[in-house]
């Protein structure tokens, strides 16, 4: 696959899923072209979170197509591999291992799964502290830091692996106001960097001054989707105008 801005890295094509008999998921399609940061907002329960959780097959689709980086999502455990190890994944929850320093939390990974040796992985993930902004915690462990500081090096976790995609599900929803500009500074300088990106936020800030497209969900399926002015400006349906009118204040 060539390496040009123009060609689509996430194809997904009438994704559907189903929890027993809940419709979760109901034919969402999108593209996903290389360096494009998309931001998915909606209601809660509207499917945004479930959708780019197949995108690393944290969950399953049941039916469609997921196409990342010219490799289909399948139940081939070699594939679901190769995918993860492209895709890096930031949660609302951080998920660091508390026993873990921040160093060990980063360089983890990349020492078991890229083979990386120790001197290599400490000096990357030394660079990427210093990129999100909390080079000075590398030696400390999580429960020493704050909700935004954690986060961050969940970011620069996820950044070790290199990835080719970063997805984000609600990065911001479990911090204190005071430390969601820190992580959403830090998000926006991986943004700029030209890393494709997948968000599920409700910082309309930060989607209207970094999304190349917004894309609302609502009851498991794009209702509309356009670039922050379209949408912010003049949004084409009843159901994105109510959901923005009710969280723009």
């Amino acid at each position: 696959m060539s390496e040009s801005n123009n060609t689509d890295i996430i194809i997904a094509r009438d994704v559907h899923k189903w929890y027993g008999q809940f419709h979760a998921l109901r034919g969402v399609s999108m593209n996903v072209k290389r360096g494009e940061v998309v931001v998915i907002f909606g209601p809660s329960g509207s499917g945004k979170s479930t959708f780019i959780r197949t995108i690393n097959r944290l969950e399953e689709h049941q039916r469609g197509q997921i196409i990342v980086d010219g490799i289909e999502l399948t139940n081939d455990i070699r594939n679901i591999e190769k995918i993860r190890a492209e895709v890096g994944m930031v949660f609302q929850q951080f998920n660091l291992f508390p026993h873990l320093t921040v160093l060990q939390n980063i360089t983890l990974a990349p020492m078991w799964v890229r083979k990386w040796k120790r001197p290599l992985a400490e000096e990357t993930a030394r660079e990427l502290l210093k990129r999100v902004g909390i080079a000075e915690q590398a030696d400390k462990y999580p429960g020493q830091l704050s909700g935004g500081q954690q986060q961050r090096v969940a970011i620069a976790r996820a950044l070790a692996m290199q990835p080719k995609i970063m997805l984000f599900d609600e990065p911001t929803s479990a911090l204190d106001p005071e430390m969601i500009k820190e992580v959403l500074d830090a998000m926006t300088d991986l943004a700029e960097s030209g890393m494709t990106m997948l968000v599920v936020t409700h910082e309309m800030g930060f989607a209207r001054s970094v999304a190349h497209r917004l894309v609302f969900f609502d009851a498991g399926s794009i209702v509309e989707q356009g670039t922050p002015n379209e949408i912010f400006e003049n949004p084409q349906q009843d159901r994105t105008k109510k959901f923005l009118s009710q969280i723009l204040h």
